[in-house]
């Protein structure tokens, strides 16, 4: 699909037709929207088809007058997916007449970038635009980080009293989001520092303190995911053993009662033997055993009451 967008001075606007200055962004381009694009705006073929390939890590690169550029963007996948934030490669391609996007899969930096919220933003300054859409990806980390630390204190919440794995199992499914997003931002900023060290493309002094930002939210979003990392996998340690505790508290208390229920089988069992028994022939000997099994099992759940066991 082929998305054809420019700046207004209210803001970033949907155009039906591509002019001078535009951003085009292509979602999942087959074969047709590729040689369109190719033909129109003069770019490598390859430029077009490396960001649509799922594990294609953050680079630049130059040739025939265009400059491409691959970043990996954050993803929140749908409800129930294995995992709940993935990252996505992202192919900004830097040409004189647009700037042209290639993603396989939609995410939320490029609706940002494109629903007009956003001020300042210029398609025509193509290379502010990259910039700026650095700032909003490193934003956008920082943005999901916080999402993943606040299901992360849900789960807690529920392991607490929990005797399922189920828990921690999503708490996995987290650790693994953390990971890719630790990998990601690293390659990301290995990327932003060569392009301001390379000058692949001439800079203004406001542009080089947008890249500064974009490499400061970048490094805060390192930290932080290296540090949420490590909580979690303290974490999911301390949890296992938590409920492996909580199983048995449970055991024991499942085995105080059988021996407290077992007390009065006992007693029972034995005066239901048909021999000769002290206090066979008393008018009261049914009640006299029955209180003394209850007595009995009252004296055992005092002692298991009084070491914790129940």
């Amino acid at each position: 699909m082929i998305s054809i967008y420019r700046s207004t001075p209210n803001g970033v606007v949907t155009v039906d037709q591509p002019v001078e200055g535009c951003w085009i962004h292509l979602t999942s381009p087959n074969a047709e929207e590729i040689a369109r694009v190719e033909t129109a705006y003069s770019i490598p073929r390859e430029f077009l088809t490396y960001p649509l390939d799922i594990d294609e890590m953050a680079r630049t690169e130059k040739e025939e007058g265009a400059v491409l550029v691959i970043l990996r963007v954050p993803r929140h996948e749908a409800p129930g997916a294995d995992v709940p934030f993935t990252t996505v490669p992202l192919g900004i391609i830097l040409t004189e007449k647009a700037v042209v996007t290639v993603s396989a899969q939609e995410s939320e930096v490029l609706r940002g970038m494109s629903n007009g919220k956003l001020r300042g933003i210029s398609t025509a300054k193509r290379n502010r635009f990259l910039l700026h859409l650095f700032l909003l990806t490193a934003q956008q980390y920082l943005v999901d980080l916080r999402a993943i630390n606040k299901a992360v204190d849900a789960l807690e919440d529920r392991l607490q009293a929990s005797l399922r794995n189920r828990e921690v199992l999503e708490m996995l499914k987290y650790q693994k989001s953390l990971t890719y997003f630790t990998t990601a931002l690293k390659a990301n900023q290995l990327m932003m520092d060569r392009l301001q060290k390379g000058q692949m493309f001439n800079m203004f002094p406001d542009d080089e303190d947008l890249l500064e930002d974009a490499l400061t939210e970048i490094g805060q979003a390192i930290e932080m995911t290296n540090i949420s990392s490590g909580i979690l996998s303290q974490m999911m340690d301390a949890f296992a053993s938590i409920i492996s505790n909580n199983l048995n508290v449970v055991m024991k208390f499942l085995a105080s009662i059988t021996i407290i229920l077992a007390l009065p089988t006992l007693v029972a069992s034995i005066y239901g033997m048909n021999v000769n028994l002290p206090l066979a022939a008393h008018p009261s000997a049914f009640w006299l055993v029955l209180s003394f099994a209850v007595v009995v099992s009252l004296l055992v759940v005092m002692i298991f009451w009084r070491r914790d066991w129940l």
